[in-house]
C-alpha cells in the first residue's frame, strides 16, 4: 500500500503482503507514480513510506537505489531503512529532470532479500518558473510604400521552457508600441506581422519601430519583449522635375566635347535608386546631333555638352527642348511632374578659328627622276572666319629628303631637287610630307594637312640576261636547248613580262636560231640547223656568247669540246689567242734570261781559275755548327776568294752585299773591295782575313738556319767537297802548303797532306770533319769557304 501526502502524513505501504486464504503469493505490485512539485522549498519533505509484512516491525531494513540517490545527480532522495520513510532533500528542477525511477528494497537484519525489488517512480510536476523569450532582439521586416492592407511582413517567434502541455508554455504576441498610427498589427498566436491599413509613404515615414510582447499562461502569465524594425521600400511614385523652366548658356564655336551648361532636376524618391536617377532627351532643337545630356551621378543634374563643334557664322542660337525622366517607368497612380521638360537657349559665341584644308590629306602623284620645279600640287586651305579678313601663309612642317618647295602665299608645292626612288623615307612609293596653313590673327590658329605623293615608276632601265654565257649542242637534235633569263631593276610594271628577240639587224640570225617564249621572264634559245662547234656571238640587244660543242647521247657535251667550252665560258676567241701568245713569249723570256745567267756563270768560274790553275777551291761546311749547310752562300763575299783580271781600287765599293735569307733585314752592311793577293805566300793572310771580316759580319750566323745534315745544297758557285776525292790528280797534288794558312787549315794538311805514295786521300764525311774552333771574340755560327 503507499500513501502519499503533502500536508498528511503519508501511511505505510505494504508491499510484500499475503492475503489470507491464498497459496499464492503475488510477488509485485504495480504502483502509480508519486507526484512531487518543482521548487519545493520545504526539505526535508517525506514523499512516501513503504513496509513490508515478512517480518515484525524492526525486523527489516529498506533501501533505495537509482539515480537522484547513488547517481547522478546525488542526495536528492534517502529512506529511512527502519521505519521504510523516502523524504525529498532538494527543490527540484522540471526543466532539467522531469522524472526519476528508483529501485527499492527489504532485507532482513542477516541481509538477506525479503521481497524482490520493486520500482518507484516520481515524476516532477511544472511550476509557471520560466519566461518566454524571443528567439532574436530585433526583428526586420521590409513593405513597399502604399502597400495594402494585410500585407505580410515579417514573424516574431518566442520559446517557453516550461511544459508545453500545460498553461506554463501557452504563448501569446501582441504590439505594445508602434507611434501614432497604427498601421501594423500582430496574429497573437503565430507572431506574424502585417498592414492593417492604406497610408505607408517612404517618402513620409521611411522606417517604423515596433514594441513586441510574448506572455504565457495564455497572456496571462509571465512576459517579454522585443524590437521590430519595418522599412518602407521606395517605389517610382514621384516624377523627376526641372527646378526651372528655362535654362541659358554660352558655347565658343568650333569647339566639341565641351560642357557647357548644367541643368537642375529634383526627386523625391529615394537617392541614388532607379527610382530617383534622372534621364535627359533632347525633344527639339538639335537636328543635325551637335548636342548631348548626361546625368551627374552625384547630384542628378543634367550636364550638357557639345558633341559637334558648333559655327557661329551659320548659326548664332540654338533653342533646345529638354524632358527628363527616370530611369525605372513612373507607377500608374503616381501624378506626373508640373516641370518635366524645359527650354535651354544655347548662344554661340564667335572665336577665330584655324583655316580648313580643301582637301586632306592630299594626294598627288611625281615621276621618279623629275627635274627641279616640277609641280606636285596645290595645297590651299579657307578661313572659316567669313566675317573677319584674315591671309593664310603656308609651309612645310615635314619633309624629310627636302624635296619640296611650298608657296607661302598659294600654298603651291614643286619639287625642289630630282626625287631618288632609293629614298628610305618613300613606303611602297609613297612619299609623306606635312603641311601648315596660318593665318595672321591674334593668337594665330594653324592647320595641320598631310600631302601624300605616289613616286611613279619610269622605265629606265633595260632588261639584262642574268648569264650571258652559255653551251648548245652543234646537232640540234641533241640537248634541250639553252635557257635564257632575264632581270629588270625597274619596278612593275616596268619589268617582267620580257620579250627575246634576235637582232633585227641581222636576219642571218633568224635563219640557224631560234627563240621561244617559257615564262615571263625565260626564254628558250635553239639551233635551226646543225652548227660547227665553236664560239658564237648572239645579238638580243645585249651580247650573249653560245659556245655550240658536240654532244654525246645524253645532249652532253664530249670530252673532245672541253676546250672550246672553256674558251667560251665568257672568253671571246680572239681573247683566248692573245692570252695564250702572251703566255708563250713570257715562257721564251724566261728561257733567255736562264740561259744568260748561265753563260754569266761559266765566264765567272773560268776567270777564277785562271790565275791558280792548279788549285781547286771548293766550300767546306762546320756541320758541328747551326749553319746554313751549302745553301749558305750568303754569309760572304765568295767573290772576294777570286781572282780578278783587275784590281779594284780598296777604297772603291762592289755595291750592296747580298745578305742571308735569314739575316735580319735591317742588317745591311757595306763591304769594301779588297786586292786579291798576288802570289801564294799572300794566300795565307788573305783568307785570314777575310775569316775574320765573315765572322764578324752581323748580317751572317749566328743568325742563320738549323743545319739539314743530309743535304748539302745545290748551286754552289765554288763546287762541293766531292772534287777533294774524285780528283784525278790527288796523288800528284802537294798540300803541305796549307799549314802555311794558318791554324785552320793545319788539319786539312795532316789529313790529305804526308800520305805514301801510291795512295789516295780518304773521303772524310761531314760526320768526321772535327768542329772548327771558335776564335776568341768572333760570334758563333757555321761559316762556308772557297778552297783553292
Amino acid at each position: 500500500i503507499l500513501s502519499l501526502g503533502m500536508t498528511v502524513p503519508p501511511s505505510p505501504l505494504y508491499l510484500w503482503r499475503h492475503p489470507a486464504g491464498l497459496n499464492r503469493v503475488r510477488r509485485a505490485w504495480v504502483i502509480p507514480p508519486i507526484s512531487v512539485s518543482e521548487n519545493h522549498k520545504r526539505i526535508p519533505y517525506t514523499l512516501v513510506q513503504i513496509k513490508s509484512d515478512k517480518q515484525q516491525l524492526g525486523g527489516v531494513i529498506y533501501s533505495i537505489k537509482g539515480p537522484g540517490v547513488d547517481e547522478e545527480p546525488f542526495g536528492i532522495f534517502s529512506i529511512d531503512k527502519f521505519t521504510g520513510k523516502v523524504f525529498l532533500n532538494a527543490m527540484l528542477d522540471r526543466e532539467k529532470t522531469d522524472h526519476f525511477r528508483l529501485k527499492a528494497f527489504a532485507l532482513d537484519l542477516g541481509g538477506s532479500t525479503l521481497e524482490d525489488p520493486t520500482d518507484l517512480e516520481i515524476v516532477v510536476v511544472d511550476q509557471n518558473d520560466n519566461r518566454p523569450v524571443f528567439q532574436q532582439e530585433v526583428f526586420t521586416g521590409h513593405v513597399l510604400e502604399g502597400a495594402i492592407p494585410g500585407t505580410y511582413i515579417t514573424k516574431a517567434e518566442a520559446t517557453d521552457a516550461d511544459d508545453p502541455d500545460t498553461d506554463n508554455a501557452a504563448l501569446r504576441y501582441s504590439i505594445l508600441d508602434q507611434g501614432e498610427t497604427e498601421l501594423f498589427s500582430i496574429d497573437e498566436h503565430t507572431g506574424e506581422i502585417r498592414t492593417v491599413q492604406v497610408g505607408l509613404d517612404r517618402e513620409v515615414v521611411g522606417v517604423y519601430n515596433l514594441t513586441l510582447q510574448v506572455a504565457d499562461m495564455s497572456g496571462d502569465g509571465l512576459t517579454n519583449t522585443a524590437t521590430a524594425i519595418i522599412y518602407v521600400d521606395d517605389i517610382n511614385d514621384n516624377a523627376p522635375e526641372f527646378t526651372r523652366e528655362e535654362f541659358s548658356v554660352r558655347a565658343d564655336e568650333a569647339v566639341g566635347g565641351i560642357d557647357v551648361g548644367r541643368l537642375e532636376v529634383q526627386d523625391k524618391d529615394l537617392p541614388g535608386s532607379p527610382n530617383w536617377v534622372a534621364k535627359f532627351t533632347i525633344l527639339e532643337g538639335d537636328p543635325n546631333g551637335q548636342f548631348a545630356i548626361r546625368t551627374d551621378p552625384k547630384t542628378n543634374d543634367g550636364i550638357l555638352s557639345v558633341v559637334k563643334p558648333l559655327d557661329h557664322e551659320s548659326r548664332e542660337r540654338y533653342q533646345l527642348r529638354v524632358a527628363v525622366q527616370n530611369e525605372a517607368p513612373l507607377q500608374a497612380a503616381a501624378p506626373k511632374a508640373a516641370r518635366g521638360s524645359a527650354t535651354v537657349a544655347v548662344e554661340v559665341r564667335d572665336v577665330n578659328e584655324p583655316p580648313v584644308f580643301h582637301s586632306n590629306p592630299l594626294r598627288a602623284s611625281v615621276a621618279e627622276g623629275a627635274a627641279p620645279g616640277t609641280a606636285v600640287a596645290t595645297f590651299s586651305a579657307r578661313d572659316p572666319d567669313t566675317r573677319q579678313h584674315q591671309r593664310i601663309s603656308y609651309f612645310k612642317d615635314y619633309d624629310p629628303e627636302d624635296w619640296l618647295r611650298v608657296d607661302r602665299a598659294t600654298g603651291r608645292i614643286q619639287t625642289k631637287r630630282a626625287i631618288n626612288p632609293a629614298s628610305p623615307f618613300l613606303k611602297d612609293g609613297w612619299y609623306r610630307a606635312i603641311i601648315l596653313a596660318s593665318d595672321d590673327a591674334s593668337p594665330a590658329r594653324t592647320a595641320t594637312g598631310t600631302l601624300s605623293i605616289e613616286i611613279l615608276e619610269v622605265n629606265d632601265h633595260a632588261p639584262l640576261l642574268t648569264s650571258p654565257t652559255g653551251t648548245l649542242c652543234s646537232d640540234p637534235s641533241q640537248g634541250s636547248g639553252l635557257i635564257l633569263g632575264a632581270t629588270d631593276e625597274d619596278l612593275p610594271p616596268h619589268g617582267a613580262p620580257f620579250h627575246f628577240q634576235l637582232s633585227p639587224g641581222s636576219p642571218e640570225l633568224a635563219r640557224n636560231w631560234s627563240i621561244s617564249q617559257l615564262n615571263v621572264t625565260h626564254a628558250w634559245l635553239r639551233l635551226r640547223t646543225e652548227a660547227q662547234e665553236g664560239l658564237y656571238s648572239l645579238q638580243l640587244e645585249q651580247l650573249l656568247n653560245v659556245t655550240v660543242c658536240r654532244c654525246g647521247e645524253a645532249g652532253v657535251c664530249t670530252p673532245g669540246a672541253a676546250a672550246l667550252m672553256a674558251g667560251g665560258a665568257g672568253i671571246s676567241l680572239v681573247a683566248l689567242v692573245i692570252v695564250l701568245t702572251s703566255v708563250i713569249l713570257l715562257l721564251l723570256l724566261i728561257l733567255l734570261v736562264a740561259i744568260f745567267e748561265r753563260f754569266r756563270q761559266r765566264v765567272r768560274e773560268k776567270g777564277l781559275l785562271d790565275a791558280l790553275p792548279d788549285d781547286v777551291r771548293d766550300n767546306i761546311l762546320n756541320y758541328d755548327e747551326q749553319g746554313g749547310g751549302e745553301e749558305d752562300q750568303d754569309a760572304y763575299d765568295i767573290n772576294q776568294l777570286r781572282h780578278p783580271v783587275e784590281l779594284v781600287p780598296p777604297t772603291a765599293f762592289r755595291g750592296r752585299q747580298p745578305l742571308r735569307k735569314d739575316a735580319p733585314y735591317h742588317r745591311i752592311p757595306a763591304q769594301p773591295s779588297r786586292a786579291l793577293p798576288t802570289s801564294p805566300s799572300d794566300i795565307a793572310d788573305f783568307i785570314s782575313d777575310g775569316l775574320e771580316a765573315a765572322d764578324n759580319d752581323p748580317s751572317v750566323p749566328p743568325y742563320d738556319t738549323a743545319l739539314i745534315y743530309d743535304y748539302e745544297g745545290e748551286g754552289s758557285l765554288a763546287g762541293t767537297l766531292s772534287s777533294i776525292l774524285s780528283s784525278l790528280g790527288d796523288e800528284d797534288q802537294d798540300y803541305d802548303y796549307l799549314r802555311d794558312w794558318g791554324p785552320r787549315f793545319t788539319r786539312l794538311a795532316d789529313m790529305y797532306g804526308g800520305l805514301p805514295e801510291g795512295q789516295g786521300s780518304p773521303s772524310p764525311s761531314p760526320q768526321a770533319l772535327p768542329p772548327r774552333t771558335k776564335p776568341e771574340g768572333q760570334p758563333s755560327g757555321g761559316k762556308s769557304l772557297c778552297l783553292p
